[in-house]
């Protein structure tokens, strides 16, 4: 059977269904906020509107409960939330924070805002989350804090890492952006850390189109999350707030009909999460039985949540490389409705290791002149933006792994057969690849 790349049939030309979680409890929400004619209600002073309308304060007290945790602030993006979560520890100008190289931008970007130092460690080649051992060689003597990324859906190495910080006297933030859900011994990710952040944008789990939700427990950090969230500055006077380190005057604030559509998603999140593992698991098997494929681990007392099907394949049992494989799947499958100028969801690697995007190679950020990147104390060591400096998260995105997209619930038993059989098909045919 010829292979669609060479011009044979594809397995799929149909499009795969749209993930939408919209239904009419949402349209209902919406309903009740216009006819309340309160799109939002926060007020930039110490006033018992500065917390926001009676949607954000409900969703808040909701999202606390869920999770089990003390604290529930609602935030405009998960962006906003790791901003606001790195201003609250106190970073001061020239600290370190370590990251993973792994991630979307923002999960490092907030260092950089308040005038920190990204410092990267590698990660984990079985679960692509921050590596203990890497991230413990990188702290020095301006290390304020870890941001441990559950990326994909699976937890961060809780016990190693949060034991390093206590060792260290660090901070936790936990981006739990893709692992809404996911579990550590019974223990929402998200809430493993010292502040954790969720995301609430339209490709996540749960949605309102643009939104996040920060959690913690500790009431400092909260009251300075919100600070940082409505205009912080203008605020504390009022408040009787005497320590104003990094309470400069952001608007981060969720408006009411973004509230109301998360209060109706989070009743769905744990059978949308059930409903994503199940279908994981099935491919996982499916796809899993071809020996040049390595399926998605999961640690220890840990379960996952799976934003993202993250494979690795082995090139030498294969005999054809990752990239010339996957395109070969691609070209099998067709691509999602209301996503088509993406494609088949379906990627060799994740994003470009960060240390290597232009902000760090360059060491340019606040002006021309280096600036946060020149506050480093004389004689510390070099910063670990060097092509080669994390090799494990190199060779992941260069040769082993793929991330699957195609795995969403909603998807019928026929969908993941197409994508199963895409893979087989190539594996089988794999020969035509080597010509």
């Amino acid at each position: 059977m010829k292979l669609a790349i060479n011009g044979g049939k594809p397995v799929r030309q149909n499009k795969f269904p749209y993930y939408n979680v919209i239904g009419d409890e949402e349209k209902k929400a919406v309903g009740r906020v216009l006819d309340s004619g309160v799109l939002s209600r926060y007020i930039g002073c110490w006033h018992p509107l500065f917390l926001g309308g009676p949607e954000v304060q409900a969703l808040e007290a909701e999202w606390a409960d869920y999770f089990n945790i003390k604290h529930a602030i609602a935030v405009n993006s998960c962006t906003s939330g790791l901003y606001s979560a790195v201003g609250a520890i106190k970073i001061e100008p020239g600290d370190e924070v370590i990251v993973s190289p792994y991630t979307m931008t923002a999960s490092v970007t907030g260092v950089i805002v308040f005038n920190g130092i990204p410092v990267f460690a590698d990660i984990e080649e079985d679960y692509f989350c921050i590596d203990p051992k890497s991230l413990e060689r990188r702290i020095g003597p301006r290390t304020k804090a870890i941001i441990a990324v559950d990326l994909f859906g699976h937890p961060y190495d809780v016990e190693a890492i949060n034991d390093i910080a206590r060792k260290h006297d660090l901070y936790v933030i936990e981006d739990a952006a893709q692992a809404p859900g996911a579990k550590y011994k019974e223990q929402f990710a998200g809430t493993l850390g010292d502040i954790g952040i969720y995301s609430l944008n339209y490709h996540k789990h749960i949605h309102c189109g643009e939104g996040g939700m920060v959690v913690t427990n500790d009431d400092e950090l909260a009251d300075r999350i919100r600070l940082i969230r409505n205009h912080g500055e203008a605020v504390v006077e009022g408040m009787g707030c005497t320590d104003i380190v990094n309470i400069i005057g952001f608007n981060f604030r969720m408006p009411e009909i973004e509230a109301a559509i998360t209060r109706c998603q989070l009743e769905k999140l744990e059978t949308l999460v059930a409903e994503g593992c199940d279908i994981a698991l099935y491919l996982s098997g499916r796809i899993g039985e071809i020996p040049a494929i390595i399926p998605p681990k999961i640690r220890k007392y840990c379960t996952h949540s799976y934003y993202g099907h993250a494979f690795r394949f082995n090139e030498s049992v294969a005999g054809v490389s990752r990239d010339r494989f996957i395109d070969a799947v691609i070209a099998e499958l067709a691509p999602t409705e209301k996503r088509e100028n993406e494609g088949p969801l379906l990627s060799a690697g994740y994003v470009k290791p960060l240390y290597l995007q232009s902000m760090f190679q360059q060491k340019i950020a606040y002006g021309s002149g280096g600036f946060p990147f020149t506050l480093r104390d004389p004689g510390a060591k070099p910063l670990n933006y060097e092509k080669d400096s994390c090799p494990v998260v190199e060779r992941m995105h260069e040769k082993e792994l793929f991330v699957n997209e195609i795995m969403r619930p909603g998807m019928s038993r026929q969908d993941l057969d197409d994508v199963a059989t895409a893979f087989e098909k190539v594996w089988e045919n794999r020969f035509e690849l080597m010509m």
